[in-house]
């Protein structure tokens, strides 16, 4: 209950609110003008610096967001942008337990991206189409391992999460 009067606290005045949503948002999507920026009849030299700027824009929309918003502001939103995401993760993510069978699943869907993905830069020649148009090859790899990661559960997650964690050991089950 604390955090929520504290929350409400901290929000903006609804101009500022909008103003720091507005430039948050706006940066966030600014990578997707890429394709544009690389479609305009320019010289290279300038489609480097445009590309650029879209690319670096999301950090400058951050800092444009906390600047109009306040540290207190910024917080207020990122702190509702995480319960609504927390919101739809519980209801729509992935469980934290799963069987045997579907885990089994899962490690099939997980690692047959990583060993194909390893393997077809050295069976290129046996593979049709794939030096002239690599990513048809690699997006179902994508898609598939991306799945494997919803399919496998939680607690995979955790375990991925462990791997980056110097201290984090595993805890193999008694009798396995």
């Amino acid at each position: 209950m604390l955090d929520t009067i504290s929350a409400i606290d901290n929000r903006p005045p609804r101009a500022r609110l909008v103003l720091g949503v507005a430039l948050f948002v706006a940066g966030q999507l600014s990578p997707l003008l890429i394709p544009v920026v690389t479609g305009l009849e320019l010289a290279g030299v300038w489609k480097t610096i445009l590309t650029v700027l879209v690319l670096v824009a999301p950090e400058l929309g951050i800092l444009a967001a906390v600047a109009v918003m306040g540290k207190a502001g910024f917080d207020w939103l990122m702190g509702r942008i995480r319960a609504l995401l927390g919101r739809f993760m519980k209801k729509h993510g992935p469980p934290d337990e799963v069987g045997p069978t579907r885990y089994r699943i899962g490690l099939v869907m997980f690692l047959l991206p990583l060993v194909l993905g390893w393997a077809a830069p050295y069976a290129a020649h046996h593979l049709p189409g794939y030096e002239s148009h690599p990513m048809w090859y690699g997006l179902p790899g994508d898609l598939l391992l991306i799945t494997s990661l919803f399919v496998l559960g939680g607690d995979f997650w955790d375990k991925l999460r462990a791997l980056f964690i110097h201290g984090a050991t595993a805890r193999l089950p008694e009798g396995k």
